[in-house]
């Protein structure tokens, strides 16, 4: 089931499931230590049903609430709407869990939609299970901090109410749950009362309950509050901080946070749609949730699945992780990756390759690879996790050149990952030796893989020259171009006129024992591919690490052939659309329908046929073929913003863990590097130099909130949208008194890149930019000269003013009214 709207700050998760119940609680790292993962923290009203002279307890998850469950705009603010017709009840929710302590507020608008005054009792049951497990617990009712406490060791859990500025838990229940048949406190709710059992131990839960009056037609508010800490001092610390803030408080600075957080980067969006300028956003935000302060990158926290013997995605994976960090460094959060790259530096073996993932502090992961494959030793391991680090980590080092950072990472990371990298080679083809795939499904010597290691070893080589060591920026070099040349021997199929997804090796002949042995065999001078390996031609999307790392240029004609063969035959050809990971894929797979369906469409597998559109255009209107792709991801997305990993072909629900953290990565590396091609491409004819910039120069703006430049700061104001439009149209007296004229002037704010070209040559004021795009002030649309000097400058041919005359009387207007709001 998907978490639509998890909340977090890097030491304290919460996820929700679509019926608006609490379902994982990690503390105190992100992806490790669910203490709510077994059952649904049930949470609902009880009040009298109107028409029927009876009252009922309705958790969330009766069938009789519509439920709406989204964010604040740019924020990690949760904006749930819930209405039950029946019961004539809607509640408004807001959830943050504090930027910085351990602490999650939750925010109830309780409306009363009956003509009659109503008492509401606020229902919210805790299925704790400290550590992940249901044992050993204690839940009690402590009269000091006026809450429910949850405990186990050095883990403490906290949950009371506020409301009119008065913390108040009216009625509470402690009890057995999930043993010897006993179903938990959430039963004893059901009639409305809490019988109030002050302790229990052991397999534990606890509900409970806030009374609020509600007069006829008319809301009031209510503030759940959830705690944690490592001690009962820590829990009292932080309450009496709560006391003096206040829980709105809360909610008002973590709302102003992430606005700052995700709004400072200034970046100018230029013709990228507004949905997905929201989901660029979103995807920055959802990542965040998922990264641990310790640097571990998590792939997911959705405890709902169960993929191999009871496990889930709540582990790093560096290859995750490294994908992750290059999508953060390119939308300009570098501290975020440096936690990541001190994680990879801490945790990579002597030998200088990485396991196949790690618990967040460290640790080694659960992994289904064996260390055993055919009677002889193998290392278990994804070879490109190890390689993605080092690739990522030279792009980070080149756009931030943090040299006092990365100096101890040259010894104790780079030059380990790369010396194994040259190591683990077969010398007689150069190509790396067998390890298993990105999918993790397939042991053999995989063309993305070849490519990371390729793109790795360059790294290493940039790295190398940087700190001045000549020696190893040969043996790199060498071992790349190695890599390079088995690549194009071997990996590459005349027949199909396309790359291949994996090679392996087969197994090496063994001369006869016997004296009378007659060869019969052709003497070949040089084995074929098919000699040396088992072909697997199997038509996969991650073949775009060809181009993507570099390994061949995105205009070579066997990266031209391999891509069209994934863009004709992986496109899912239903309603639904989007790129399926390889042909005929098993995993959840919905359809047999193989050749309309070769197998769930994937969020990044689409993304990476815009990267691809991307890489090989060479003039704007070439760069806008991706536009869609980028559409298609938005449009799919949950309400929320959500993306999961795969979605279902005919229905477009979410398959699998919702959201993927690399699902969400994908859409912002994506996104800068359609604008950093934009950049490029969008040069002034007569400088030659970019009209279009990917950061905005001057103070940065963050919507709604402040802005700020290198001396002050200051709060920002609303633009006044009612004021501004794509398109304002007047009438005009004729200067030759020959009749009127009817002017319009518009602009095409898809295609606007938000150069202000225009609004700079607008002295009259009646081009404004707003959120990015240049808009008509209709306000002084009479000051319009009309002589299209706008028109003349902007680059994209976006503003345009038509003059037509007026055929039959109508009453000229100084000002004008917008056609459409602007967007």
């Amino acid at each position: 089931m998907p978490r639509d709207i998890p909340v977090g700050n890097g030491r304290l998760l919460v996820t929700f499931d679509r019926q608006y119940q609490i379902r994982d609680i990690f503390f105190p790292h992100v992806g490790q230590e669910n203490h709510a993962g077994a059952g649904p923290c049930r949470f609902g009203v009880y009040c009298d049903v109107p028409g029927r002279h009876k009252s009922r307890l309705f958790w969330t998850s009766d069938d009789g609430w519509s439920i709406r469950q989204r964010y604040l705009r740019d924020t990690l603010t949760t904006s749930v709407a819930l209405e039950h017709k029946d019961l004539k009840i809607s509640l408004y929710c807001n959830d943050v869990v504090d930027f910085h302590r351990l602490m999650m507020v939750r925010k109830i608008k309780v409306k009363n939609l009956a003509r009659h005054e109503r008492l509401v009792r606020i229902m919210h049951h805790q299925d704790f299970n400290i550590f992940g497990t249901k044992m050993g617990d204690t839940a009690y009712y402590d009269p000091e901090l006026r809450s429910i406490i949850h405990y186990r060791g050095k883990r403490y859990l906290m949950v009371t109410f506020f409301s009119s500025g008065e913390q108040r838990i009216d009625e509470y229940a402690t009890g057995t749950s999930g043993f010897h048949g006993a179903e938990g406190t959430w039963r004893d709710a059901e009639d409305g009362h809490l019988q109030g059992n002050p302790i229990a131990q052991g397999a534990v839960d606890s509900t409970i309950a806030h009374h609020v009056n509600v007069p006829a037609e008319d809301e009031r508010t209510v503030y759940m509050v959830l705690i944690a800490g490592h001690s009962r001092e820590e829990l009292l610390e932080q309450y009496k901080w709560l006391l003096k803030m206040g829980p709105q408080a809360v909610i008002d600075r973590t709302t102003s946070y992430w606005r700052l957080w995700v709004g400072g980067t200034n970046i100018n969006f230029g013709n990228i749609p507004p949905k997905v300028v929201d989901l660029f956003k979103r995807s920055l935000l959802l990542v965040r949730t998922q990264i641990d302060n310790g640097g571990a990158i998590i792939a997911a926290n959705d405890s709902d699945i169960m993929q191999f013997s009871r496990d889930t995605y709540s582990y790093m994976w560096p290859r995750d992780g490294a994908l992750v960090v290059n999508s953060l460094d390119l939308a300009g959060f570098p501290d975020l990756a440096r936690w990541f790259y001190t994680f990879c530096k801490d945790v990579i073996t002597a030998d200088g390759y990485f396991h196949h993932k790690y618990n967040p502090d460290g640790s080694p992961a659960s992994s289904w690879h064996p260390w055993v494959l055919k009677g002889a030793q193998v290392l278990p391991i994804q070879e490109d996790e190890t390689a993605l680090v080092v690739w990522a980590l030279w792009r980070h080092y080149y756009r931030y050149r943090d040299i006092e950072y990365v100096r101890p990472l040259w010894a104790d990371l780079i030059q380990k990952a790369a010396d194994f990298m040259v190591a683990y080679r077969d010398p007689k083809t150069g190509l790396p030796l067998p390890s298993y795939d990105l999918w993790e499904e397939r042991w053999g010597i995989h063309t993305f893989t070849v490519a990371t290691v390729y793109g790795a070893l360059k790294a290493a080589r940039n790295f190398a020259v940087c700190f001045g060591d000549r020696a190893k920026a040969e043996i790199y070099n060498n071992a790349a171009e190695q890599v390079k040349a088995g690549a194009s021997k071997y990996l590459f199929s005349e027949r199909l006129n396309r790359f291949v997804r994996r090679i392996v090796p087969r197994d090496n002949p063994v001369p006869p024992d016997v004296q009378d042995y007659v060869e019969t065999s052709e003497l070949k001078t040089e084995p074929t591919t098919e000699d040396l390996f088992e072909v697997d031609d199997v038509l996969d999307s991650s073949l775009f690490a060809i181009f993507k790392f570099h390994l061949f240029d995105a205009d070579d004609p066997r990266v031209e052939s391999t891509m069209r063969a994934v863009e004709d035959q992986l496109w899912v050809k239903t309603q639904v659309g989007g790129l399926a990971r390889y042909e005929n894929d098993y995993y959840h797979r919905v359809s047999n329908d193989v050749a309309a369906v070769p197998g769930n469409p994937w969020f990044i597998c689409t993304l990476w046929l815009a990267d691809y559109f991307i890489t090989r255009a060479t003039t704007p209107a070439e760069l806008k073929v991706a536009l869609p792709i980028f559409e298609w991801t938005a449009s799919h997305a949950l309400e929320s913003g959500v993306l999961a990993e795969q979605v279902n072909p005919y229905t477009n629900e979410p398959i699998s863990v919702s959201p993927l953290t690399w699902s969400h990565a994908t859409v912002v590396t994506t996104v800068i590097k359609y604008l950093e091609k934009l950049e490029q491409l969008q040069l002034c004819q007569l400088c030659n130099q970019p009209i279009y910039r990917l950061r905005r120069r001057g103070p940065v703006e963050v919507k709604s909130q402040a802005t700020f430049d290198h001396l002050e700061a200051d709060f920002g104001l609303e633009v006044g949208r009612e004021h501004v439009a794509p398109i304002g149209r007047f009438v005009r007296q004729d200067p030759s008194g020959h009749g009127s004229f009817k002017a319009t002037l518009a602009i095409d704010i898809r295609d606007c890149i938000g150069c202000e070209i225009c609004v700079a040559h607008c002295q009259q004021d009646v081009l404004k930019m707003v959120d990015g795009k240049a808009l008509v002030d209709t306000r002084n649309l009479s000051k319009c000269d009309l002589k299209g000097e706008c028109v003349e400058v902007c680059p994209t041919n976006v503003v345009s003013i038509t003059v037509q005359p007026v055929t039959h009387s109508l009453p000229t207007s100084p000002d004008a009214q917008p056609d459409a709001p602007a967007a």
